[in-house]
């Protein structure tokens, strides 16, 4: 029976899932290729440390060179993350003539449109599914299942933590920092857990999503941005009261040939099923022109999910050596010497509902001044819940609103929270009811 050889540069908690999955499903997986797949060598600077699963005798080694110029290794499997060295060893594998596969998101979201054009031009493939939602299939969805669609919205809940840290706060009323805390216990946060809650690992994600759905070249720093560090469970239960729930969204809508790239904290009808996506879950839903909508879900990270996306493309790698081709598919849904920069909606001109929490001291006129602002800026107000308080000091008045432009609602605010009566710097959260 035939063999192919792979090597893995990086054996952590992803790297480690990938060795049990060949070793629980090595049987399956040999018979549903029609050759068997060999963990040659496996690079990493700790090599001693325990992993709980065991490997032959001369696999491990701190040597990534063992891997890159072996010419009898046909695969890499790229685990190690972070930008560098990570960038130059995939550059390096595919230099060498090898087939890679990746979880990299911040290496791809920012060096793709180097590495990409380079598979092609030497002819390897470059696999990335668990780059995006862990075991959820997003990327052949976008490059296999919907190629023939215009893509009209992608809509995507691609962080646990923040995912996990939003549904406790709604489901038991805590504070951030206290579920914070929680997750990082758990293990759904890092010790740092900036990159998570400040949406920068959902940017990655989302830069990776948009190039696949719209076959353009996506700069990252394009993309809005706002993470979760400044909702409340006081912002979560007026949400509740409204019949919304909150999710940080990254959101892709096609407007007139441009799209609309961005991120942040969202709040949507308790009833759909993004809404009701909870814990460290992922989800996906798109529209394509001709399917209709598309909704997946599953665990978007983990150790045996993430290795389950690793092996779907080590998989199609090992079916291209076996019959000796390469380019079934596009790497990045078309062909690289025809991407162009993608042309985004500048985040002034967006429009979309939302909803304001004002910090207002309790006297009359409050509210008309604040809807005469908003009426300057032809700002519609659609709803008001006005508290009040026993105790001495602001209270909290909320408004939702029709569809407004962005523009005119940071004007609005700017000039609101300059008034005598204004105690504390507006809350703003977008409301998104009309995607689905």
């Amino acid at each position: 029976m035939k063999k192919i050889n792979i090597g893995l540069i990086g054996f952590g908690n992803i790297g480690t899932g990938v060795v049990k999955l060949l070793r629980q499903n090595d049987e399956l997986i040999t018979k549903k290729l029609g050759c068997r797949l060999i963990l040659k060598k496996i690079a990493d600077l700790d090599i001693t440390a325990s992993r709980g699963v065991k490997v032959p005798a001369g696999v491990l080694t701190t040597q990534v060179r063992d891997i890159l110029d072996d010419p009898e290794i046909s695969i890499v499997i790229e685990l190690m993350g972070g930008y560098e060295p990570a960038r130059t060893f995939v550059l390096q594998a595919i230099k060498n003539g090898k087939h890679v596969v990746t979880a990299n998101k911040a290496m791809l979201a920012t060096y793709a449109n180097e590495i990409f054009p380079a598979a092609q031009r030497k002819g390897v493939d470059v696999g990335f599914e668990a780059s995006v939602g862990g075991t959820i299939p997003i990327i052949k969805t976008l490059k296999e299942s919907l190629a023939a669609n215009r893509i009209n919205s992608i809509v995507g809940i691609m962080n646990g933590t923040c995912n996990f840290i939003l549904t406790k706060m709604t489901d038991e009323g805590n504070p951030f920092d206290v579920v914070l805390k929680e997750a990082q216990t758990l293990g759904f946060a890092e010790a740092d857990p900036s990159f998570d809650i400040k949406g920068i690992d959902t940017a990655h994600k989302m830069a990776i999503v948009l190039s696949l759905a719209y076959g353009r070249k996506v700069n990252l720093k394009d993309i809005y941005l706002e993470g979760i560090t400044k909702i409340t469970s006081e912002d979560i239960a007026f949400a509740g009261e409204l019949g919304y729930r909150i999710k940080l969204l990254a959101i892709g809508i096609l407007r007139d040939g441009k799209v609309e790239a961005r991120i942040h904290p969202t709040m949507i009808s308790s009833g759909h099923l993004l809404a009701n996506v909870n814990r460290n879950f992922n989800a996906f839903h798109l529209t394509g022109d001709a399917s209709g909508p598309v909704f997946l879900f599953g665990q978007g990270a983990g150790m045996m999910p993430t290795a389950s996306a690793v092996f779907s493309d080590v998989m199609d790698s090992a079916r291209d050596v076996l019959k000796g081709v390469y380019g079934r598919a596009p790497l990045r849904t078309i062909n690289e010497r025809g991407m162009k920069d993608i042309q985004l909606v500048p985040m002034d001109d967006i429009e979309t509902k939302y909803y304001f929490r004002f910090s207002a001291v309790d006297r009359p006129g409050v509210l008309s001044k604040i809807s005469g602002i908003l009426g300057q800026y032809n700002i519609s107000i659609a709803s008001v819940i006005q508290k009040t308080r026993e105790e001495a000091g602001p209270v909290p008045v909320v408004m939702t609103t029709y569809k407004a432009r962005e523009k005119n609602v940071r004007q609005a605010l700017k000039k609101i929270d300059k008034l005598d009566i204004v105690r504390k710097k507006t809350i703003l959260i977008r409301i998104e009811d009309e995607l689905f």
